[in-house]
């Protein structure tokens, strides 16, 4: 640029302004004139003013502060070569100390003699302003923040590893895990941490000091998961199609971040698909003998050790658990006995009779690629009721029984022979909290029982495993279990019984790291009616992983050696 050049190159006379208008001495650029000592409005101003007319004294800034030798408007001292933080600079250096030639701007463009400097890249009239881009520009050339989920794909019971890395350190960060279920219901959960100096966490060791869990839980952005704020009341989170997987989104976010906050800043994101179903499982719908189940074979021929899969009173067709078990190379059949539209009458009642349980055994026990003299049952809640009936039932040759918090009678009676019998008809027993909640703790107490509707245990002829949550708020599961021992020794089987008790579990034991769900709701006809389930959710997920493993290698003791 030549002398008088703006930047676009146009010529500009003595005394004009960038549109070629000319000025008078003591003119504004709107060719307004002023005198001497005046501002652009006109305002006369005595020396040492300021623009708001206020009077200065010498090494005073624009608010009336004094100001000594080499002080910044801030009153900080600054040293000769000091920028405006108290940084000592070379000369021809800019703020993070990289020298420059002549002719150079902070960020080290070189300028030919009459160019412009961009002013937004620096400023010399405010230092702060400098210092502000400075750091966006330095924080810009650092690594983004990453988050890792491995594996990207696992079955439900294996753990996942989860780490952070690239962040500053000892910054502290939010883990938040959400998963969508098929009912469109969203879940998440919170984990609150603070980066190592390395800026790192992992998940596996880190301890987590707020959110939905505290201190080290590698899996519990898993098992914390909890309906999201305004969610649907009384929801419990259980799969409906085990083949396809659950998807769980788990995101890093900047700072301590609770549920009710709307809006956070995500720093890195990753997700992982949990299955039940391993590759190659098969899953054969059942509607043969009047039996409605689903069977799951593992991949290959077989012939596979097999189980009985039972569930409770909710009613319906459960597949999850047998899907996991086929995972782990066990047929499994899941079997309905009401709540089922293919089943015979009101959907309300158990129309079944003992007939129908021994006839789903036997299918399972002549399937072409089951063991037959390998084939064990296992039950949850009324469940467990049914399994050691069925066990002890004349022709019905059990390997082994898994009894999950159930009782060994029932206030319900089934049918000697087809037949209804509704189910919840009688609440004698029935409790109910503050909140309206029910509790059937009471109906499968051993002293509320009638003698005949008790399972004579002393007639099992095969090893039997059961598992107390001692916080169970459905069934009398602490007292079931010692009646069961009782009976056993005194009929010389003590050695068939192997009790699993676990402080602060709740009702519904399932596979790891599946939410546990303390109240949901039981039926909607002709009410709404919510259950008590019970369980502390650090104690209870324990009691979920110490108990799969125990009950795989129950499983593997009795039915395949």
């Amino acid at each position: 640029m030549g002398p008088g050049s703006v930047p676009d190159g146009t010529q500009m006379g003595p005394g004009s302004v960038p549109d070629g208008t000319q000025m008078g001495p003591g003119s504004v650029s709107d060719g307004t004139q002023m005198g001497p000592g005046s501002v652009p409005d006109g305002t006369q101003m005595g020396p040492r003013s300021v623009l708001d007319g206020t009077q200065m004294g010498p090494g005073s800034v624009s608010d009336g502060t004094q100001m000594g030798p080499g002080s910044v408007p801030d009153g900080t001292q600054m040293g000769p070569g000091s920028v405006p933080d108290g940084t000592q600079m070379g000369p021809g250096s800019v703020s993070d100390g990289t020298q420059m030639g002549p002719g150079s701007v902070p960020d080290g463009t070189q300028m030919g003699p009459g160019s412009v400097p961009d002013i937004t890249r620096f400023c010399h009239c405010d230092p702060h302003l400098f210092r502000i881009r400075f750091i966006r520009w330095h924080s810009g050339r650092s690594p983004a923040p990453i988050l890792s989920a491995s594996p990207a794909r696992a079955l439900v019971d294996e753990a996942v590893g989860i780490r952070a890395e690239f962040l500053p350190p000892h910054r502290p960060v939010t883990m938040r895990s959400r998963l969508r279920s098929e009912d469109g219901d969203l879940w998440e959960a919170f984990a609150h941490y603070n980066s190592t100096s390395r800026g790192a966490v992992d998940v596996a060791r880190a301890h987590s000091v707020g959110g939905s869990y505290l201190g080290c839980e590698p899996m519990g952005l898993f098992w914390a998961l909890q309906p999201a704020p305004g969610s649907r009341e009384g929801i419990r989170l259980r799969k409906k199609d085990v083949q396809t997987p659950y998807v769980v989104d788990i995101s890093l976010l900047e700072g301590h971040v609770t549920p009710t906050e709307a809006q956070s800043v995500e720093l890195a994101a990753a997700s992982t698909e949990r299955s039940y179903m391993a590759p190659g499982v098969r899953r054969v719908e059942v509607r043969e003998k009047g039996v409605v189940g689903t069977l799951f074979l593992p991949p290959g021929p077989g012939r596979f050790p097999a189980m009985l899969d039972l569930w409770g009173m909710g009613g319906g067709l459960h597949e999850y658990r047998s899907a996991l078990l086929a995972s782990r190379g066990y047929a499994s059949l899941s079997l309905a006995y009401f709540g089922h539209s293919d089943l015979p009458g009101p959907r309300d009642s158990i129309n079944v009779d003992d007939a129908y349980f021994k006839a789903a055994f036997g299918l399972l026990q002549d399937h072409p690629q089951v063991c037959s003299d390998r084939v064990g049952i296992i039950g949850l809640s009324f469940g467990v009721y049914l399994m050691l009936r069925l066990a002890i039932q004349i022709g019905v040759k059990t390997s082994c029984l898994i009894g999950i918090n159930g009782p060994i009678g029932s206030a319900v009676q089934l049918p000697e022979t087809a037949g209804g019998t509704r189910i919840g008809s009688d609440q004698t027993h029935w409790s109910f909290d503050e909140e309206g909640y029910a509790s059937f703790r009471d109906m499968s107490s051993p002293a509320n029982m009638l003698p005949h509707r008790r399972v004579k245990v002393e007639d099992l002829q095969c090893p039997l495993m059961y598992i107390v949550g001692e916080d169970d708020l459905s069934a009398s599961s602490a007292e079931n279990a010692a009646l069961i021992d009782e009976t056993l020794r005194a009929a010389g089987k003590s050695h068939l019984f192997t009790c699993l008790s676990y402080p602060g579990a709740g009702h519904l034991i399932e596979p790891p790291y599946t939410p546990n769900t303390r109240v949901s709701l039981w039926r909607v006809k002709p009410q709404k009616l919510f259950s008590q389930w019970g369980g502390q959710p650090k104690r209870h997920a324990a009691a979920q992983g110490d108990s799969w493993r125990r009950i795989l290698d129950f499983m593997e003791k009795h039915l395949r050696r």
